[in-house]
């Protein structure tokens, strides 16, 4: 189930673990805190799709983290797609989670619009500035918005979602601008921000945004999210989410 090239990492969140290949793109702490921010708004029996799927880790923690009865991912690089595919295997969670192979825009044509109650996306964070790459490695890929963009992941979000359902996701804040216009163009209002700092004195490196398709406008701004304390520990917050208070 492990190729000689991988390896097998363990999330320390429910028993569950990963594998990963380390010449590849591996998750980092953003899919960790998207996938505890959106499952605030999942509820019971939800039908839930991660786009820019990857390695499957939104919807292997999510398995953990919320009662939705069906989690789906979409990876549209077959061997990332086909790794996830095997750690879902080897947690024992297929009954609940699985993995499609198959291009985001496409997605509507693949499972029919209005399916999902909530969509979750940690999406390529760099644009692609026509000649910025010559291949597309898979690094490439899950960095830069080359086989999709932003507009695609929120029109795309659109079309799936039930009326009232969320869109969660994670992004840069030079890009917030560009998000709020793109929600509000495919009638998916924004509805939930946080921002994430690396310490209190920093300024923010990521923000967790929520939009409801169909939502009434009011705008709701959690407590910024803060990754380190005064002395470059992990804080209180942040053991909380990786449940490093439960080990």
């Amino acid at each position: 189930m492990i190729q000689p090239f991988e390896r097998l990492d363990d999330l320390q969140c429910g028993g569950l673990k990963i594998i990963q290949n380390p010449d590849w793109f591996c998750f980092g702490v953003d899919a960790v805190l998207l996938t505890h921010f959106a499952a605030q708004s999942i509820k019971k029996g939800a039908a839930v799709l991660d786009l820019c799927s990857g390695n499957g880790i939104i919807p292997i923690l999510l398995s953990h983290k919320c009662d939705a009865k069906n989690i789906t991912g979409l990876e549209i690089q077959e061997n990332v797609a086909e790794m996830a595919q095997r750690s879902i295997a080897l947690n024992n969670i297929g009954e609940r989670v699985c993995m499609v192979c198959g291009d985001l825009k496409r997605a509507p044509e693949i499972f029919g619009k209005s399916k999902f109650d909530n969509i979750t996306c940690n999406p390529p964070y760099k644009e692609n500035f026509g000649g910025l790459k010559n291949k597309l490695d898979t690094v490439t890929v899950a960095r830069h918005e080359i086989l999709c963009n932003l507009e695609d992941i929120i029109s795309v979000s659109a079309a799936l979602l039930n009326f009232g359902g969320k869109l969660a996701m994670v992004h840069r804040p030079e890009r917030l601008a560009d998000i709020f216009c793109l929600m509000r163009k495919y009638k998916i209002e924004p509805k939930r921000l946080r921002f994430v700092h690396p310490s209190v004195f920093k300024t923010a490196a990521m923000v967790l945004v929520e939009g409801a398709r169909g939502g009434n406008p009011k705008l709701f701004l959690d407590p910024p999210l803060y990754i380190y304390d005064e002395n470059g520990k992990y804080t209180a917050e942040i053991n909380e989410i990786y449940e490093r208070d439960k080990q």
